[in-house]
């Protein structure tokens, strides 16, 4: 019997409690990760919403920078949420002074690319490879992709355009909250690339 796949929350700041209600009604084993020995024992890691700048700091205060970026280059599969998409590209069109990313994911990222908080919204999107209704997506602060490279391909976009999701083998991220409007899809997606990988 295939064992259940073990994910890691990376849980120094954001909407931690979220991912880990819809990965656990999944199936799967979930662990807060704070420390390099934490994420060393997972099969992949989730990037959770929040302020991608607090993230980026409190991962190097934390020691998690190096080994989130090495598990990353070894393949370890990785989920970011609007924040957590901001910390898996590879480049920011508008860091704060001194901002760094985990990179991986080969895509250039803007910051609250739609406002404020108060400019947060919801709508619905196709997405490439997923069946039935369309994805209720929750903007909220959210980034947007300003470009893609070669490497990484885009699965959901605006009516403008705009990309909102992208996947580049192990990685997959959004610039929007599933974890925060029931859509269990793309959580069951990254599912099937920690098993994968574990395979």
């Amino acid at each position: 019997m295939e064992r259940r796949p073990h994910v890691g929350i990376l849980a120094l700041q954001g909407d931690v409690r979220e991912h880990a209600h819809v990965l656990r009604e999944l199936g799967a084993e979930v662990s807060l990760v704070r420390r390099p020995a934490e994420l060393a024992a997972v099969d992949g890691l989730v990037i959770p919403g929040g302020e991608s700048s607090v993230i980026d700091k409190l991962s190097r205060s934390f020691g998690m920078q190096h080994p989130i970026r090495d598990a990353i280059a070894a393949g370890m599969p990785v989920y970011g949420t609007c924040a957590g998409m901001i910390m898996l590209a590879d480049r920011l069109t508008n860091p704060i002074a001194g901002q760094e990313t985990f990179g991986g994911l080969d895509v250039v990222v803007t910051r609250n690319a739609f406002g404020s908080q108060v400019d947060s919204f919801e709508t619905d999107l196709e997405v490439a490879g997923f069946e039935g209704h369309a994805v209720r997506a929750t903007f909220i602060r959210a980034p947007l992709v300003a470009a893609v490279g070669p490497r990484a391909t885009a699965i959901a976009t605006l009516p403008d355009g705009g990309v909102v999701a992208v996947e580049q083998g192990p990685l997959l991220a959004t610039a929007f909250h599933p974890e925060v409007s029931g859509e269990t899809r793309f959580h069951e997606r990254f599912l099937g690339l920690v098993r994968a990988a574990a395979r």
